[in-house]
């Protein structure tokens, strides 16, 4: 990238959370990342990663997957390369939904659910739970923005949703603002 404003090259969202009780369900959670074109940036996703997919062009992807929320750590781990992504794409918005199979769940009928927010390996730009949205089924948690420069920013951008995975990943874009 040309100029003297760097932007996020390299991002991480992770997300955790405490297993179910013996002998109930395990909960599920997933994160989830859509990717709008520069000409559309509230419009249809141009694509979504998630358990089992990556962006086309490799520069986003998921690299820890978690079905029960068991391990140390955090349990899920999606990293963005942003400097590499295609100027044709100029926002990119990340979530967390929980999985329904088991029956209606929400953040606040899930122990412990935190999130964390990083650039590169260890800058920490944003960390926090699920208290805000813990009735909600789904949650949008951050924004990386590309200006007209082409460098990228970061926003925190907690919006609870109740919908199913795939309803989430339509209501996702939100309002331009």
């Amino acid at each position: 990238m040309s100029g003297p404003t760097k932007g996020i090259g390299r991002a991480q969202v992770m997300l955790k959370w405490d297993p179910s009780p013996l002998g109930e369900p395990a909960d599920d959670l997933d994160i989830i990342a859509a990717t709008y074109r520069a000409e559309a940036p509230y419009g249809e996703p141009a694509y979504l990663v998630h358990f089992d997919s990556r962006s086309p062009d490799g520069t986003i992807t998921l690299s820890r997957d978690s079905r029960n929320g068991q391990g140390f750590g955090y349990d899920e781990v999606m990293l963005f390369e942003l400097d590499r992504l295609a100027a044709a794409y100029s926002r990119v918005v990340v979530g967390v939904v929980i999985q329904q199979e088991n029956g209606p769940r929400t953040f606040g009928q899930v122990a412990n659910t935190q999130f964390r927010v990083l650039e590169g390996q260890y800058t920490v730009l944003a960390e926090d739970d699920f208290a805000d949205v813990s009735g909600c089924t789904a949650a949008t948690v951050a924004e990386f923005r590309r200006n007209e420069a082409g460098a990228w920013s970061f926003r925190k951008d907690i919006r609870g949703f109740h919908a199913d995975p795939t309803a989430f990943t339509t209501m996702m874009a939100g309002e331009p603002g």
